[in-house]
């Protein structure tokens, strides 16, 4: 007769599993780094989906294209789930509760296409992450953080408005055209230069026009400051948890702890 089976093994395999998927998202080895950079090479792409979803959609390979890639963002969610320490805590995040609400309008495009321009939104949700902050301090173009944070603020901003339009406002006028006018009428928004030859109809139209001018001038404001405001380097105080400081402060500006910012260029 066959010996029974360990009850204990899966829950072995389990464990061993979620320790590899830790070291890989949380660990600072080469293989981990590099787990990390191809994950968020993988992120890239499926961005630049999104992105041409409005000039895709009509294609007979489209759903095929939408059906793999829901494949790989679930995988994606399951090994973060598997990874985490507290599941219920990485549930309550906004960038997971957004993650899955994208992972259900690529399961059920059908059903959720008019919600389809929100998972430009990912791009944002990936900001959010720490790796790419992360490597780019260890580089000499960490001075340049917030710039890059609030070009991509403005960037998933300008994606989103531009799919919100094309869905509601320019869907008749099929593939690259209607994506594309959907697009310059949000740059010529944003930036408000409006040369007015394509508008929004109606009070939907004008009111979606204000929001995006309040919203876009907002963001602009705040790349402004980013690239000409004096930089500030990431150093957490020791006494209040204070991230942003001065790059030469001696004591922390909120509760006055004596900082030991290292020199970057040593």
């Amino acid at each position: 007769m066959s010996a029974a089976a360990d009850p204990d093994d899966s829950s072995n395999g389990s464990s061993g599993l979620r320790d590899r998927l830790r070291q890989l998202y949380h660990g600072r080895t080469p293989m981990a780094l590099r787990f990390r950079f191809a994950t968020l090479i993988v992120d890239i792409l499926i961005i630049g989906f999104f992105v041409a979803t409005p000039m895709l959609r009509d294609r007979p390979e489209f759903l095929w294209l939408d059906y793999a890639v829901a494949i790989i963002v679930a995988a994606e969610i399951a090994a973060r789930f598997l990874a985490s320490s507290n599941m219920l805590r990485l549930l309550r995040q906004p960038t997971m509760l957004l993650d899955l609400f994208i992972l259900a309008t690529l399961l059920a495009p059908q059903w959720l296409e008019n919600f389809g321009f929100l998972r430009i939104l990912r791009l944002w949700s990936l900001s959010q992450r720490g790796l790419i902050w992360a490597q780019l301090r260890e580089t000499r173009y960490r001075d340049w953080e917030d710039v890059a944070r609030a070009l991509i603020n403005l960037a998933t901003f300008l994606f989103v408005v531009s799919g919100f339009v094309y869905t509601f406002f320019f869907m008749s006028r099929p593939g690259l055209e209607g994506y594309v006018e959907a697009l310059y009428f949000t740059v010529t928004t944003v930036t408000t230069t409006g040369f007015g030859d394509i508008t929004l109809p109606g009070i939907a139209g004008k009111l979606t026009s204000i929001v995006v001018m309040i919203t876009g001038i907002s963001l602009f404001v705040r790349l402004a400051q980013a690239v000409f405001r004096p930089h500030k380097v990431t150093f957490p105080c020791p006494q209040c948890a204070l991230q942003r400081h001065e790059p030469d402060a001696v004591h922390c500006k909120a509760c006055g702890h004596l900082l030991k910012i290292p020199d970057g260029d040593e």
